[in-house]
């Protein structure tokens, strides 16, 4: 479980780090190759993804792969604190969604 919630921990950070290098994207080809903004978004979503193929490999899939859904609720967190995008109600309703989901299917393992 530890190395899911680092997984997602990581990708979400792969997910900020894209959007920032985004908004520096120029239509050159070459430039997309210097943008480290999306050389360390791509770095962490592969880096995640690492981390979520080791903590599947002995794990029971139908509960650590909803796990991962807790990426969703990191880039809420660092959307608000990096680029001052808004909460709102329908975000935490989905954020409560997404927790009360997986907490669901941890009491179904039992």
């Amino acid at each position: 479980m530890l190395l899911i919630l680092v997984a997602s921990f990581v990708g979400s950070f792969g997910a900020v780090f894209l959007k920032s290098g985004s908004s520096r994207l120029r239509l050159h080809w070459h430039a997309l190759f210097l943008n480290w903004r999306l050389i360390a978004g791509a770095v962490a979503f592969v880096l995640s993804s690492v981390f979520f193929v080791a903590g599947i490999r002995k794990g029971q899939l139908t509960i650590l792969y909803p796990m991962a859904s807790l990426g969703y609720v990191w880039t809420l967190i660092w959307s608000r604190m990096f680029f001052g995008e808004p909460f709102t109600r329908y975000k935490f309703l989905g954020i409560g969604l997404i927790i009360g989901g997986i907490f669901c299917l941890t009491l179904g393992n039992r």
